[in-house]
């Protein structure tokens, strides 16, 4: 990828969601472990390989790893000053918005998640700077990247001119009047893979623009941040493997065979 400057300006909280499921996770259970950031990649718990790699950027000053079992987390986690290891939420949704409503909450923040494991330096680097001054940022990986490098790998695509889009697990919210987009979010975040339940909650005009490829991802970006008042920015990725996370077994052996030079 294009080399970007690791050193950032300070102040960012980095926050590593380290959740799990409610009812237990078959994926993590038919690896040998309670919980999905548990699960070995290359050797190791996930969990610790985007924390590992947050913690060598400069710019991040502090990491919140967020877990329904925060000790299960701190079991595999090294000590570290600048970690501490907290009890998050029911759902991403509510915990995002209870720490955007907080007065204590020090701004910027990067969250990405505990299955990014193929998160390294240069991807948040690149994603820090393309967020900075923003209400809001969304990491985003076009489709054709993805597939010149993993023409394997499936994806939830969402398409607009110019291109199709899918999430790559980085968001920035650079002030805490991004919450009222994070309110939306709670509305259909079990929907969060069906990309055309966002596109509805943003009005009838945008879902028809991004049906018929009418306007491009900035556009529709830009549209969704006027509706809410805030300055909302799509960063999109240059490396395309910050769009894969392991979910499900066959992300995992991808993975792992990306890591190990074999993909």
């Amino acid at each position: 990828m294009e080399d970007v400057p690791l050193s950032q300006p300070a102040g960012w909280t980095a926050l590593l969601l380290a959740g799990s499921r409610p009812g237990g996770d078959p994926f993590a259970i038919a690896n040998g472990v309670a919980l999905k950031p548990l699960i070995r990649v290359a050797g190791e718990a996930m969990v610790r390989r985007p924390l590992r790699a947050l913690l060598e950027v400069p710019g991040i000053e502090r990491v919140r790893v967020l877990a329904q079992e925060p000790e299960a987390i701190a079991a595999v986690i090294e000590r570290d000053a600048r970690v501490s290891i907290l009890p998050s939420g029911a759902t991403i949704a509510a915990t995002i918005e209870a720490i955007l409503r907080d007065p204590a909450t020090r701004f910027p923040l990067l969250v990405t998640t505990a299955d990014h494991a193929l998160l390294i330096p240069p991807m948040i680097a690149q994603f820090m700077a393309g967020a900075a001054g923003a209400d809001l940022a969304i990491g985003l990986v076009e489709r054709r990247k993805l597939a010149a490098r993993l023409p394997q790998s499936q994806r939830t695509w969402i398409g607009f001119k110019g291109g199709s889009y899918s999430g790559a697990n980085l968001f920035a919210f650079g002030s805490a009047e991004a919450v009222r987009a994070v309110a939306l979010w709670r509305g259909v975040e079990q929907d969060r893979k069906k990309g055309w339940r966002m596109l509805v909650v943003f009005g009838p005009a945008l879902l028809l623009g991004a049906g018929l490829r009418l306007r491009t991802l900035d556009q529709s970006v830009a549209a969704i941040g006027r509706k809410l008042g805030l300055t909302i920015r799509a960063v999109e990725m240059t490396d395309p493997l910050a769009a894969v996370d392991v979910d499900k077994p066959s992300d995992l052996a991808l993975v792992e065979a990306i890591i190990a030079g074999a993909a």
